[in-house]
């Protein structure tokens, strides 16, 4: 099996006033998508290891790079991330988590991002070209700091075809602009036992 991207599509967005005040500074999130060749489109297949061979490792490389290539940052400096996997029509949801839900996608993507120790949040679904994917975000070291819990609303006019795939990452530099809702550290204080 060949890799065979069509295209690739990177959206930035900087949030500079939220709720009807100035952000202390802009919350900045890129994703970058690459809309990919689904060679089991249309027929049941068991073994789905050609796909996390193919395209697993390469695009948990190349797509962080382009999202943070687009905030214009380092991966030092992004504090928060996600993945997901937008199927097109003749596709199952299955075919997209088999090349996102691998530690050949996540490794790379977490060792750009200044060896991040969470693990990457995702959304899966399967839709016609033009769907939007909503992609999660979680702070890249501590999943229980909410204030970096964020979702970034996706789309491609023409993707996925339907026998197509988009996998996407997302990154942010910061959380959200005005978070007011604390720590999830501190609302679990004293529920476990020590």
């Amino acid at each position: 099996m060949e890799l065979e991207i069509r295209k690739i599509v990177t959206i930035c967005e900087e949030t500079f006033i939220e709720g009807f005040k100035e952000a202390e500074k802009p919350v900045r999130i890129a994703a970058a998508m690459a809309v990919i060749k689904n060679p089991f489109a249309g027929k049941y297949v068991e073994d789905l290891q050609p796909l996390v061979n193919t395209y697993s490792e390469k695009l948990g490389d190349l797509l962080p790079k382009r999202a943070i290539e687009a905030l214009g940052i380092t991966g030092k400096e992004v504090e928060a991330f996600g993945k997901g996997a937008l199927v097109g029509l003749d596709g199952e949801i299955e075919h997209g988590s088999a090349i996102i839900h691998t530690l050949t996608f996540g490794n790379p993507f977490r060792t750009i991002c200044d060896n991040a120790e969470t693990l990457l949040p995702s959304a899966e679904k399967r839709a016609a070209a033009g769907a939007s994917l909503d992609l999660a975000i979680k702070h890249k070291r501590d999943a229980k700091t909410r204030s970096h819990h964020m979702t970034f609303e996706t789309r491609i006019p023409d993707a996925p075809r339907n026998d197509e795939i988009v996998i996407s990452a997302v990154v942010a530099s910061s959380g959200r602009a005005h978070p007011r809702i604390g720590s999830l550290h501190k609302e679990l204080e004293g529920v476990f036992p020590s």
